[in-house]
């Protein structure tokens, strides 16, 4: 089974990601079949104080794998450092399709990037505000700054609370950019702006398998499912 998706494909269709970030979303990503969901984020950082496990179920997985290792100020578990964060990735690029690194780390992870440059592995460009809602101002700086530091791919999640916040992340949409945008609200409105925001042009829509890791999330095939039917109205 081929791991690779270009970005090229990833702007043609709304793309469900389900989250591996315990045992059991482990245990449920093993049944998972292709089609199902589109990308398999694996967060490293849950399993880091044992993942030899997760390394040996990664061949066993049918779905191409999105590879993060979260910073702990962007909700990353375990209070990795960075050169446990750079191991970490080391061991698990050659699974993965995509790599999802925080905009603040990609000057202390260049020697990732650049691994995943070799690979030809994507980098997702994060920023994540799980407790405000900025501007779309301040959003749109953070698309350019992505692209000036090299990602292919820019990731936005933002608290959602209020139809103002919701607007704000719509807003994005109202003008082309020079990269893919993956955006998502948290909260209140999180699960209406998934759906909303991936008809607006969202690449990589994210959602759970055996429980939500961020407030708003859809179960990924529910997901995948709604999306679809959006898709042919």
């Amino acid at each position: 089974m081929s791991r690779t998706k270009n970005s090229r494909d990833l702007r043609k269709s709304p793309h469900v990601v389900g989250a591996v970030h315990s045992p059991g979303a482990l245990q449920a990503a093993l049944k998972i079949q292709p089609g199902e969901v589109d990308f398999l984020e694996i967060r490293v950082d849950n399993f880091a104080t044992a993942p030899a496990p997760l390394l040996a179920a990664l061949p066993k997985l049918q779905v191409p794998l999105l590879v993060t290792v979260r910073h702990p100020a962007e909700g990353g578990a375990n209070a990795l450092g960075f050169p446990q964060r750079r191991e970490l990735f080391a061991r698990f690029l050659p699974h993965a399709a995509l790599i999802d690194i925080e905009l603040r780390s990609f000057e202390k992870l260049a020697e990732t990037i650049a691994a995943a440059r070799r690979a030809k592995v994507k980098v997702i460009a994060s920023v994540h505000h799980f407790h405000s809602m900025p501007s779309t101002a301040k959003l749109e700086q953070s698309i350019r700054r992505a692209h000036a530091a090299g990602a292919d791919i820019c990731k936005l999640a933002a608290l959602a609370e209020t139809p103002a916040a919701l607007a704000n992340l719509l807003g994005i949409f109202a003008k082309k950019h020079a990269l893919p945008l993956s955006v998502m609200g948290m909260g209140r409105f999180g699960k209406i702006s998934r759906l909303l925001l991936a008809q607006a042009g969202s690449v990589l829509n994210y959602g759970y398998l055996d429980r939500p890791n961020a407030s708003g999330q859809w179960e990924a095939r529910l997901l995948k499912s709604r999306l679809a039917e959006l898709i042919e109205i």
